[in-house]
């Protein structure tokens, strides 16, 4: 049975003082202290509160309702319940139509859009798309590899537990379609290129975290920090969600392998969003929130949702969330999506705006299903009053290639920015594009 989250409109406190007090008192302790290493600690308050209880219960017709029949209109973006009631939702109707536009002039397989209120944990994108066949909630289906946005959990384990640091530096050789055995034994004559694990979470290295994680990571470590981010449990929401899986062998090189985003683990499109919100909260996992209030066939309000962020738990330290941040901007600034971000002419598409994301691309070649991520936020480090916003895009390509998540990732930010009418950013263009045939395809983690 799908758990339920109960609710008030006036906030009863989260949890009991005594874990309140060790939060806190966590979030002081760096990665490399002397005593229980931090991951060990967070471990123990995950078991001793798998889930703080957070302030949110919709009416139970809610957890039902189909998400793929929104009416947008300029009042908003509504639902219509079994129960004849009508949820209205957190989200913008213009950044949703224009999701929706994005996905359907690509003439994608499949793809979804999530765009999330990093302060409030409040959606403002939640679309899904198939080119073909009946519609259905791409959101919070967990059946997409994780790729290398796994590279997220396994940095922050290596962060975390004191392994590394994001200035730890690794020479490296290979790994770029596939990880083998070779591959993870160091050698001075083969490893002609070096790279920080900053470096490496930019440019989506797998030689390094494959390397780094065999070599300094116990199984148990990258699972306890995965599923302090929401691997292997559903995510409390308004709607069921997909639990993202986990499942990490126990070889060592199928380990690497899992460690550098190769296959073992799934995502949901709403658990990548989540992920760079906590991220971005400084490791603060909370509720996302879909339904902004629920009206009985009178229009009168019987349920509305919190405004705050409504805590979860602590998934890593300040400390680490701050190193992953920056590990994460590399992949904008000189990484994998240094060109969806910057035009011909080497010029930004988000003047002064940080971004920090992490790309993901995968292929099942027997299925000829081409798998590609984008998951990040922005202004990495808001003004006071600032906006942040979090976003993921998963764009499914077949044989034919449309585009890649990172661009559609990018087009969305545009339209956000543009809307608060943030200086130097320019709405996207919304005209039709025409597929084309694709170079041979890979099996590759980045």
């Amino acid at each position: 049975m799908r758990k339920r989250w109960v609710a008030t409109l006036v906030l009863a406190p989260l949890a009991p003082l005594g874990l309140v007090v060790a939060l806190k008192a966590h979030g002081h302790a760096g990665p490399d202290s002397s005593s229980t290493s931090a991951v060990d600690e967070l471990t123990a308050l995950a078991k001793s509160s798998p889930l703080i209880k957070a302030a949110v219960d919709p009416p139970a017709s809610v957890a039902a309702m189909d998400t793929t029949k929104m009416t947008v209109d300029p009042r908003g973006v509504h639902v219509a319940l079994s129960d004849k009631r009508t949820a209205t939702l957190t989200v913008d109707p213009e950044l949703q139509k224009t999701a929706l536009t994005l996905l359907r002039i690509y003439h994608l397989p499949e793809a979804s859009v999530v765009m999330m209120d990093v302060a409030t944990g409040r959606v403002l994108v939640y679309a899904s798309y198939l080119e073909k066949g009946p519609q259905r909630d791409l959101v919070v289906e967990a059946t997409a590899p994780s790729a290398s946005v796994f590279k997220i959990i396994t940095g922050s384990t290596l962060v975390e537990t004191g392994a590394a640091t994001m200035d730890t530096k690794e020479c490296y050789n290979g790994g770029e379609q596939r990880i083998l055995p070779s591959d993870l034994e160091p050698d001075p004559k083969r490893d002609r290129w070096c790279t920080t694990l900053a470096g490496a979470m930019g440019r989506s290295i797998n030689t390094v975290f494959a390397r780094l994680a065999m070599r300094s990571l116990k199984k148990q470590q990258l699972e306890d920090v995965a599923k302090g981010f929401g691997y292997g449990e559903s995510l409390p929401f308004d709607v069921p969600v997909q639990p993202s899986a986990l499942n990490v062998p126990d070889d060592q090189l199928g380990f690497a392998r899992t460690a550098a985003g190769f296959w073992n683990t799934t995502l949901s499109p709403l658990h990548a969003a989540s992920l760079s919100t906590t991220i971005a909260r400084g490791g603060e996992l909370i509720r996302p929130i879909l339904v902004a209030d629920v009206k009985d066939t009178s229009g009168s309000v019987i349920y509305s949702a919190p405004t705050s962020a409504v805590p979860v738990r602590r998934a890593i330290t300040p400390e680490t969330a701050g190193q992953v941040s920056v590990m994460m901007e590399h992949t904008v600034s000189e990484g994998t999506s240094y060109r969806a971000f910057h035009d011909a002419r080497a010029t930004p598409f988000l003047p002064n705006i940080q971004v920090a994301g992490k790309t993901g691309t995968l292929t099942d070649g027997q299925a000829q299903r081409y798998y590609t991520w984008f998951t990040g936020y922005a202004p990495m480090k808001p003004a006071e009053g600032e906006s942040q916003v979090a976003v993921s895009v998963l764009a499914v390509n077949g044989a034919t290639w449309h585009v890649k998540a990172n661009v559609l990732a990018r087009e969305m930010l545009r339209a956000y920015f543009a809307a608060k009418n943030v200086q130097g950013v320019t709405a996207p263009s919304l005209t039709v594009h025409e597929p084309r045939e694709r170079v041979a395809v890979h099996s590759r983690a980045q």
